[in-house]
């Protein structure tokens, strides 16, 4: 077969070239980002009243001054990825400030809606992650269901298995699932204060892998809600005694879902298969009543938007999951493919919150 490929022009070529060296060296990005968090730099500027020079944080880190230089390389680097920016002046040397991203992953800062997102760094650019990333050719060369990182690793990520492999990696990965699952849930209570105003009665699903954060800070802003938490037996066993008005029950979400006017899954579905999802779906569906009578489903999630902004960060989301998990990340399609599979009749995207966004979902 005679081949349709046009052999691409001088120039067109030459940036390929160029875009094979980024794309090949990419991979210094993140780690550059685990070098600045392992040194405690965002920590640094902070402390530093919120912008440092490169010698005023050798001087902070007491690293060798023979450093110098090379630090300024790497921090040009992160600069240009938007971690940190820059003060240019002439007749000084450039001062690096803290970013909404370096922010993230300062120690310390005492308000509600910081959560430091260091582990989130050091667990996704660790060993154990990336070993997992490398075999993802052998992984789709064999007929096996588990993920590469299961296969390598012999244990499920978030799980007491991996616990029993590497306790200091699993409560590192656990620290990281807590910033990724339950940051800005502040912001979301005032961002969605009229979602949760009209509710009565909810139950929150803690799903596998989840914890009842969530639930509580609703239960919190919204104290006329009567709350109930599914939740597996770990979570049960740590609940805390802080007078918070919910009832705790243990039991498979898979089988049976509490009764009330809502159900709550966040960042549960995208750990799941889509056979997973739609059986969950289903008992949620079963749980509620009609819509004429208050009944949704409230999920909170990722979701892909093929025209948006946040596409490479959904794109890399979504391939970190089927290296690690079993789950993934959707696009709207699939998303609707789902809820129609379960038996619902309708589903509302209320809006866009970072990169996730708030579904309702109707019976």
């Amino acid at each position: 077969m005679a081949s349709e490929v046009v052999r691409p022009s001088d120039a067109e070529l030459l940036k390929a070239q160029a875009d094979i060296w980024r794309l090949s060296l990419s991979y210094l990005t993140p780690l550059s980002l685990r070098c600045a968090v392992e040194l405690g730099i965002p920590t640094a500027i902070y402390r530093h009243g919120g912008a440092a020079s490169a010698a005023e944080l050798v001087t902070a880190l007491s690293l060798p001054s023979t450093k110098l230089p090379f630090l300024r390389r790497l921090l040009r680097l992160l600069a240009a990825s938007g971690v940190f920016t820059v003060d240019k002046q002439s007749t000084e040397e450039e001062r690096y400030r803290i970013s909404p991203v370096s922010y993230l992953l300062v120690d310390g800062i005492p308000h509600e809606d910081h959560m430091n997102h260091t582990a989130l760094v050091l667990t996704c650019t660790s060993t154990r992650y990336i070993e997992a990333g490398i075999g993802l050719a052998e992984w789709f060369k064999r007929d096996v269901v588990t993920s590469p990182f299961e296969e390598l690793h012999g244990a499920t990520l978030f799980h007491e298995s991996m616990g029993s492999l590497d306790a200091d990696f699993h409560d590192m990965a656990s620290e990281a699932l807590d910033a990724h699952d339950n940051f800005g849930i502040e912001i979301a209570m005032r961002e969605f204060r009229d979602l949760f105003e009209g509710i009565q009665s909810m139950t929150y699903c803690c799903g596998n892998f989840g914890d009842d954060k969530g639930a509580r800070a609703i239960v919190k802003a919204f104290p006329h809600i009567k709350c109930t938490v599914l939740a597996p037996p770990k979570i049960i066993a740590t609940k805390p005694a802080d007078g918070a008005k919910i009832n705790y029950v243990e039991g498979d979400m898979f089988s049976f879902i509490p009764p009330a006017q809502t159900v709550v899954l966040k960042l549960v579905l995208h750990h799941l298969t889509d056979e997973e999802c739609v059986k969950l779906l289903a008992q949620c569906r079963k749980a509620i009543p009609p819509r004429k009578d208050g009944g949704k489903v409230i999920i909170g999630d990722i979701m892909i938007d093929h025209s948006g902004l946040m596409l490479e960060t959904h794109l890399l989301m979504d391939i970190g999951m089927m290296t690690m998990t079993k789950g993934r990340q959707r696009d709207e399609k699939e998303w609707s493919e789902l809820f129609t599979k379960a038996g619902f009749s309708e589903y509302k995207i209320l809006k866009e919150f970072g990169a996730r966004v708030a579904f309702e979902v109707y019976p």
